[in-house]
């Protein structure tokens, strides 16, 4: 979608905090010995109390209110009696819609003591966002979001996974426009002012391609590899983009900064 004022500004930032809280409180649970279902409850009691749907299970019918995915899952992962154990990656992303606006966010975890390299993995991956949203400026082209989190992965020597990507949200939990982690020369679309997207690299340990397990939702690598994941939505501005889904306080700011701008 593409905002058309403040009212809607206030719209997508209800339901980014709704998103955002349920994210982070969750994450601080993501311990050994925790199951995936328990750590699905504390994110469902979240946005219960802002009044929010899960997305997922709005728009899919997904069988949880989050998705949680443990080390070689990338994406989708069904809450379960599946306990977290020392040493794994979980990645937690909760999208939501309140009042008719939609928000998704993501980031990976570690749960416990991990290795280096796959703490490595986590950095890289989150620098791979942080670098897509640097270039998530009015009139600078969609492509170059792509080009710089593929830059990262291949700087800091992880796998990049190709076929999935961020997208346009706001009205429903995906809409147009893809965007890419990747640089494809061929896109010209330009990012315009007030448009509301998702970026989300998936960095992997080596595996740069998905496949769909046995359930019919969860994607993982097909040779074992981890992977990791960093999403926010965000609005398009002609300056640095408006975080829907940032912690708490850094939304109050954000949304402090650009009051009667959108």
């Amino acid at each position: 979608m593409s905002i058309d004022g403040q009212d809607d500004l206030d719209g997508l930032m209800a339901a980014g905090a709704a998103v955002a809280e349920a994210r982070d409180e969750m994450a601080k649970h993501a311990k050994p010995g925790i199951s995936t279902r328990d750590l699905d409850e504390i994110g469902r009691q979240v946005l219960a109390r802002h009044g929010a749907r899960s997305a997922p299970k709005l728009a899919y019918g997904f069988p949880g209110t989050t998705c949680i995915s443990v080390n070689d899952e990338l994406a989708h992962g069904i809450p379960s009696t599946r306990k977290l154990r020392d040493g794994d990656l979980v990645n937690i992303d909760v999208s939501a819609e309140l009042n008719g606006y939609w928000a998704d966010s993501g980031s990976s975890h570690p749960v416990g003591s991990i290795s280096t390299r796959h703490a490595m993995l986590l950095r890289a991956t989150r620098r791979a966002l942080c670098d897509g949203m640097a270039q998530a400026r009015a009139g600078n082209l969609l492509r170059n979001v792509g080009r710089a989190v593929e830059r990262r992965a291949r700087r800091s020597g992880f796998g990049l996974v190709r076929g999935l990507c961020g997208h346009g949200v706001g009205r429903h939990i995906h809409e147009p426009p893809n965007v890419l982690n990747y640089y494809d020369k061929r896109l010209q679309t330009r990012l315009h002012e007030g448009l509301v997207i998702t970026i989300e690299p998936f960095l992997t340990t080596g595996a740069e391609v998905f496949e769909e397990a046995d359930d019919g939702w969860t994607l993982k690598t097909p040779d074992g590899t981890r992977g990791a994941q960093f999403e926010h939505t965000l609005v398009i501005t002609k300056g640095e983009p408006i975080i829907v889904t940032a912690s708490r306080q850094a939304a109050a700011a954000t949304t402090s900064n650009h009051s009667g701008q959108a």
